[in-house]
């Protein structure tokens, strides 16, 4: 290996590298969210997509607990890493 080979290589492996998790983990994190927005939902007696006249006080909570646990699967799972 010749000098200008060695010192690319060094050069390439000492700049920090960018990654980001992807779709599959935010897919994951996605389907974690629903699955506590369900338990939400259960936990509060009722049935997590049926839609009612009107939300009770509950409901509204899990809807925006969900809401928030999405901007963080987006935030997080797209933001990149070194």
């Amino acid at each position: 290996m010749n000098f200008k080979s060695l010192a690319l290589l060094l050069t390439a492996a000492a700049v920090p590298q960018v990654a980001v998790a992807g779709p599959l983990a935010y897919g994951i994190c996605q389907t974690g969210c629903n699955g506590l927005a369900v338990a939400c939902y259960a936990g509060a007696g009722f049935t997590f997509g049926v839609a009612l006249p009107l939300a009770p006080p509950v409901l509204i909570a899990c809807n925006v607990a969900l809401g928030s646990c999405m901007v963080a699967c987006a935030t997080v799972v797209f933001a990149p890493t070194l």
